[in-house]
């Protein structure tokens, strides 16, 4: 048995929402996806070291970009990430990757003021189980294990940006609160 108004449900929600009450609905396409560079050095192989003295400690370096394309709701976003391995022992390079990856992506119904951390925060989101398995393929056909990268936090990513921004642009002489 359902509880209704003659005027609507009864949680007193009009019946028939009128257009400018329903939110925008959020088109998200991506009409591309690319690797833009990738690099891969093994400095193993180049130096000769015995397996026996290495101990890895790998550390992952990210970073965003993103622009308007010159079609109509269309925009690049571009993820960089850069991968070192090094020897504990000696501070060594084991390897070291880099790539670039690209997504073009349609994207329609985002608030103005919303855009910004939906390009730099969900787009990556999407590109980045491609990515994760791109350098986990080089590093595994570079002659090492696999390394399978730990999910990235891109909301922690992009507001560490914005702090590292407002730091910047606040004046040197003005004391902290």
């Amino acid at each position: 048995m359902t509880d209704k108004t003659a005027n609507g449900p009864a949680n007193g929600a009009p019946a028939n929402p009128t257009p400018q009450q329903q939110p925008p609905q959020v088109r998200l396409n991506i009409l591309a996806q690319f690797i833009r560079d990738l690099s891969f050095e093994n400095a193993v192989a180049q130096k000769g070291l015995n397996s026996s003295e290495v101990q890895p400690e790998i550390t992952v370096q990210v970073s965003l970009d993103a622009r308007k394309r010159t079609v109509e709701h269309q925009y690049d976003v571009i993820t960089k990430f850069k991968v070192t391995s090094k020897n504990n022992a000696n501070q060594t390079t084991l390897f070291l990757c880099e790539l670039d990856y690209a997504g073009v992506f349609h994207i329609e119904g985002v608030p103005e003021d919303q855009l910004h951390p939906f390009l730099m925060i969900e787009c990556p989101r999407m590109l980045f189980p491609f990515v994760r398995r791109i350098i986990s393929d080089v590093t595994r056909d570079g002659g090492f294990p696999p390394f399978n990268m730990d999910p990235v936090d891109f909301v922690a990513l992009y507001r560490q940006e914005l702090a590292r921004r407002a730091q910047a642009e606040r004046p040197q002489d003005q004391p902290l609160s």
